[in-house]
C-alpha cells in the first residue's frame, strides 16, 4: 500500500506528525510518496492542473500491475479505508481461488463467498441476501 499526492515529503512529515499520528498510532503505516507536478496523477487522470491538486484516487492494482478496482473523489470527501481493505481482502481472496470464488455485495472476510456453478444459477438468493454478510 502506498499513498502518493503533490505534497513534499516534508508536508507528508509535518502531517503525519501532527495530524495523523493522533488518529492511527505510530502515524501513516505506509509509504507516503510525493509527486510534485503532478506527473503521476496525470498518468491517473486524478491531477486537477488548474488547482494543482490530485483528486482523491484509490487504485486496487494486483501483483500483475492490472487495475483491479479504483475509485475517484472530489477532495472534500473522505475515503472509507475500512471498506478500500474490504475490497483489497476481497480481491485477494477471488485471486488465491483462481476465481472459483467470488464476493457478492456486502461480503466481509469471514463469510462465506460465492462458487459459480450451474446449481448456483437462480438460486443465488438462497446464497445471499443483501445485508446477509454485515
Amino acid at each position: 500500500m502506498l499513498s502518493l499526492s503533490v505534497d513534499s515529503v516534508y508536508v507528508h512529515k509535518v502531517w503525519n506528525e501532527t495530524e495523523i499520528s493522533k488518529i492511527v498510532p505510530g502515524g501513516v503505516p505506509f509509504p507516503m510518496l510525493s509527486d510534485p507536478g503532478g506527473r503521476i496523477g496525470t498518468l491517473y487522470s486524478v491531477y486537477n492542473e488548474d488547482k494543482a491538486i490530485d483528486l482523491r484516487g484509490t487504485f486496487i492494482i494486483d501483483p500483475d500491475g492490472t487495475i483491479q478496482g479504483y475509485q475517484v473523489l472530489t477532495s472534500v470527501v473522505g475515503r472509507s479505508t475500512e471498506e478500500i481493505l474490504r475490497q483489497i481482502r476481497a480481491f485477494q481472496l477471488v485471486r488465491a481461488s483462481n476465481e472459483r470464488e467470488f464476493t457478492p455485495a456486502d461480503w466481509k472476510p469471514g463469510t462465506p463467498a460465492l462458487k459459480p456453478s450451474i446449481d448456483l444459477v437462480g438460486r443465488v438468493w438462497e446464497m445471499w441476501k443483501p445485508g446477509a454478510f454485515r
